[in-house]
């Protein structure tokens, strides 16, 4: 076999990222072109049905991996090169978040590089992570002499210079499961991304997320929610409960097989009524491969009922998420549904009657040359992962440490750079 040729113009500046979204029903894999001029520019796609997963969890590591090395082979070979390292996404393991703070003395000085990566290590030394991984944690907002709001801090002067810190975490097991699913593919994991991130990267408007709005990513096994104010996430949850749920639902209702259910969901289901739907009759083949058992013939309004059923169930659960996550007030109208539970059919006309809000479908943006295929809600968090990881967002966690001062070199290097700022 014919080694791979990489696709990646010399002097061109631009670098390989690679992704994978690992979801319930599906493994997705993306690669693309960053660091040039434009957008990151997709070079191959690939996609694989997954039957190692369950709630986001991998409950069989030889069927996760063989997706896993199917999708990625498949854009492998889209591209023509090869990976060594992907980012991917996390939504299992009970995804929840909190906020450190930290705040260093300046004493008036000008605030230099230095003095944020102290501010870092202070911020780094808050976080608890209570006996979970940390997934993230980025900084939110800053503040100087205790007035928050301010973006990028280098060069003010202040006495005080504070940072308040947004900590995504999650189970433990989880995640070393889904890293020995990756390793096991022989693929190197770089980063894990929490799936709600990755998704309001590429659905959110930035005036958006400055007036407050709160994704809801409706995956196959969970519902993942982030809340994002004054251009910033500030909070994180999940729900064990997803798409798969209506397809279970319709199953064992009209006695038929999930793949019939599933159909059934995607062809003729609907979040809303109508009066022809009480008149329209669907058929719905039995569960027997019997030759002699007749389809069942039931009203379109009978199936509507059953999807609605487990809608309400899903958004009282989100509905509580949002509550505890503060997404309340004047600035709590927006919600923008995403995953592939957003693609059922007047959704977001439910999830307004039912939330009281404002409610849109999110479709991945910001990426060249996305495949129409991969245009829709269930790929938001796989296009997000590639604008994530082309961001290369500072994590106070995962940050390298810096290195320490040798001798008196060292601590006069560091008095000079104290000096130069307060100049």
């Amino acid at each position: 076999m014919a080694p791979k040729i990489p696709l990646v113009p010399k002097g061109t500046g631009e670098r390989t990222i690679a992704v994978l979204d690992v979801g319930t029903s599906k493994v997705a894999a993306l690669i693309a072109l960053v660091g040039g001029d434009g957008e990151p520019r997709v070079i191959g796609t690939g996609q694989k049905p997954c039957f190692g997963l369950k709630r986001g969890l991998v409950t069989d590591f030889e069927k996760t991996e063989a997706a896993i090395r199917g999708a990625m082979d498949q854009a492998e070979r889209a591209a023509g090169i090869q990976v060594e390292f992907v980012h991917a996404s996390i939504s299992a393991g009970n995804l929840g978040s909190d906020v450190a703070t930290a705040e260093i003395d300046i004493a008036g000085a000008s605030i230099t590089a230095a003095d944020m990566m102290t501010l870092r290590q202070a911020g780094r030394a808050r976080i608890d992570p209570r006996g979970r991984t940390v997934v993230h944690a980025q900084p939110a907002l800053y503040a100087l002499d205790g007035q928050p709001g301010v973006e990028s801090p280098l060069g003010f002067h202040a006495d005080r210079l504070g940072m308040d810190i947004h900590v995504v975490t999650a189970d433990t097991p989880p995640l070393k499961n889904l890293d020995r699913a990756i390793k096991q593919a022989h693929i190197g994991l770089r980063s894990l991304v929490a799936s709600p991130l990755a998704a309001s990267l590429s659905t959110l408007e930035r005036e958006e997320r400055e007036l407050g709005v709160a994704l809801i990513e409706i995956g196959a096994g969970v519902t993942t929610i982030a809340v994002h104010n004054y251009g910033m996430l500030v909070g994180v949850a999940a729900i064990p409960m997803g798409a798969h749920d209506i397809t279970n639902d319709l199953a064992a209702a009209f006695a038929t097989r999930r793949s019939h259910a599933e159909r059934l969901k995607t062809l003729d289901g609907s979040a809303m009524a109508t009066p022809k739907d009480n008149h329209d009759a669907v058929e719905i083949p039995p569960m027997s491969d019997d030759t002699m058992a007749e389809p069942m013939r039931v009203p379109k309004a009978q199936i509507i009922g059953v999807i609605r059923h487990r809608l309400d169930l899903l958004f009282r659960e989100v509905q509580v998420k949002l509550d505890e996550l503060g997404f309340v007030g004047p600035q709590a109208r927006q919600l923008v549904l995403t995953g592939g539970g957003a693609e059922l059919r007047s959704i977001a006309d439910f999830a307004q009657g039912s939330l009281g809000r404002n409610v849109r479908i999110g479709r991945p943006r910001g990426l060249t040359g996305l495949p129409p295929a991969q245009g829709g809600p269930a790929f938001a968090t796989l296009a997000g992962l590639v604008l994530f990881a082309a961001a290369e967002v500072p994590d106070i966690w995962h940050m390298a440490a810096p290195p320490k001062p040798t001798g008196n070199g060292g601590r006069l290097a560091s008095m000079i750079e104290k000096l130069r700022g307060s100049l």
